[in-house]
């Protein structure tokens, strides 16, 4: 999906119900770095490809509506718009959103940006889309369950949902927070917290509570020494879940 312009639709009223404003001003402020591949986004950039691929694989983007909850700059929006899907990437950081936006601008990609909490959007526009993508945005807010619930919601019958996340044990401690904060210094120190981590059981809940069918899990795992990502069975520290909407 190829455009010369998106345009930015802004909803400033929409309540932050199930937010951090501290989880919010800590991307804001770095939301001008988004698109350089060797600022503190980089592990976004790296992980990209990887996250793509596996959900084009399994939800085959072209030609489909998408949302993409908790898009920040739009690295993953733009690349499922190159896919051949019709993304809105929705966040609740205004600067991010500006900064998905001029970046969709510059490089021609047409995504529509939109500052919405999800559960305003699913009340708007419920069972809209085929495909809703939610990575690394869980272990941010306070509620994860209901983020689940209105991504469920904004589905159509029959559609895919992703999430990604990273689970709650001593390694996930010891690598993504003291590895990759204070030792690799990958990530900017206080990214995460671990009491805000979710075990893969406990969103299979989540999933299962609002009756979403797993599909496939996913562990990514990152290689210090190569500096490569990969994806396998290891879902000891990050993770993907891709789940179903009965039809």
């Amino acid at each position: 999906m190829m455009s010369q312009s998106t345009t930015l639709h802004s909803s400033p009223d929409t309540p932050s119900r199930n937010a951090d404003p501290k989880e919010i001003d800590k991307f804001s402020e770095l939301a001008h770095r988004w698109w350089d591949p060797n600022s503190e986004f980089k592990p976004l950039h790296d992980l990209n490809p990887l996250r793509l691929g596996w959900i084009d694989g399994i939800a085959r983007l072209s030609g489909k509506q998408v949302v993409d909850v908790g898009c920040g700059g739009g690295i993953l929006s733009e690349s499922m718009a190159r896919a051949g899907a019709t993304v809105r990437g929705i966040d609740l950081s205004t600067k991010a959103l500006k900064v998905a936006d001029l970046h969709s601008l510059e490089s021609g990609v047409a995504v529509t940006y939109e500052e919405i909490a999800v559960e305003d959007l699913a009340a708007r526009a419920p069972s809209s889309v085929d495909v809703v993508t939610c990575m690394e945005m869980l272990e941010h807010v306070p509620d994860p369950q209901s983020i689940v619930r209105a991504c469920m919601t904004l589905a159509k019958p029959g559609g895919y949902l992703f999430f990604s996340t990273i689970n709650r044990n001593l390694k996930a401690y010891l690598l993504a927070i003291v590895g990759a904060e204070y030792v690799l210094n990958m990530l900017p120190r206080g990214t995460h917290d671990y009491e805000k981590f979710i075990t893969p059981s406990e969103l299979a809940r989540f999933a299962r509570n609002v009756g979403l069918d797993l599909i496939e899990m996913r562990g990514m795992t990152y290689n210090p020494l190569t500096q490569i990502y990969s994806l396998g069975r290891d879902t000891d520290v990050n993770y993907m879940m891709a789940f179903r909407k009965a039809a």
